[in-house]
């Protein structure tokens, strides 16, 4: 009960056993929740960042930037949004110079991208970064979206972002050359549609984020088929009659 209800002290837990029929005396509940080094209930009350991510999931996007060195040593750079509950990616833009009017022109068209179902969203978590003016800030203002910037140097408080960007590097950007923007915006593109509709995800019960998990299959089996994307760089499998 302790764990599962953190505002509940020794007291609240003892008053729940009496409506269960259990006679007991406080102190019965207090010296094992001690015993097992449970905090009384005003400590374990403190919401932790990871807490209200969790709590806060379904109406949370992240972004970020992430930077790509193409092969004439050209750095680019590139906006993204995840949706932090189905972990959907929006590739914003691609640029060679992010100022805060480029970004927040990409802040506007997510805004058009996303009309259909916008208003579930609530909290838009970035970092500090010049880039996100207050101009960026009044275009999410406008529609009721509010801006939780990050501690200094805490990438781990834009965890899903951060994570999406490895994943990107390991499985797309590590694996082959950049030679340009276009590429660049193609390759991302084509690894986004990838990303959302196919991939499965642990956190999601290894559905995709589009995609739900496909019914399972007829005892006789079905004929697997693959289709390779990325010039054959990511195999994605699928079943047919």
């Amino acid at each position: 009960m302790a764990t599962e209800n953190p505002t509940w002290g020794y007291r609240r837990i003892h008053g729940e056993l009496v409506q269960l029929g259990y006679r007991v005396a406080p102190s019965t509940v207090w010296l094992p929740l001690k015993r097992a080094g449970i905090d009384p209930a005003p400590r374990r009350t403190e919401l932790t960042w990871r807490q209200f991510l969790s709590a806060q999931a379904q109406s949370m996007l992240a972004c970020d930037f992430f930077h790509v060195d193409t092969v004439l040593l050209r750095r680019l750079y590139v906006l993204f949004v995840i949706e932090v509950a189905s972990r959907r990616v929006h590739i914003l833009g691609v640029t060679t110079n992010p100022t805060g009017a480029w970004v927040t022109q990409q802040a506007r068209n997510l805004l058009v991208e996303l009309a259909g179902y916008l208003s579930q969203f609530r909290f838009l978590i970035c970092d500090r970064d010049a880039k996100f003016t207050h101009s960026f800030d009044a275009v999410f203002a406008s529609e009721g979206v509010q801006i939780l910037r990050t501690p200094v140097q805490a990438p781990r408080a834009n965890a899903f972002a951060e994570r999406w960007v490895g994943t990107v590097r390991r499985e797309l950007l590590d694996r082959m050359l950049i030679f340009g923007q276009r590429q660049l915006e193609a390759v991302l593109a084509e690894y986004a549609r990838h990303y959302n509709d196919h991939r499965p995800h642990r956190a999601l019960g290894q559905a995709s984020p589009v995609a739900a998990v496909p019914p399972a299959a007829p005892a006789g089996g079905m004929r697997v088929v693959q289709v390779d994307r990325l010039g054959g760089l990511i195999h994605e499998y699928a079943q047919v009659a």
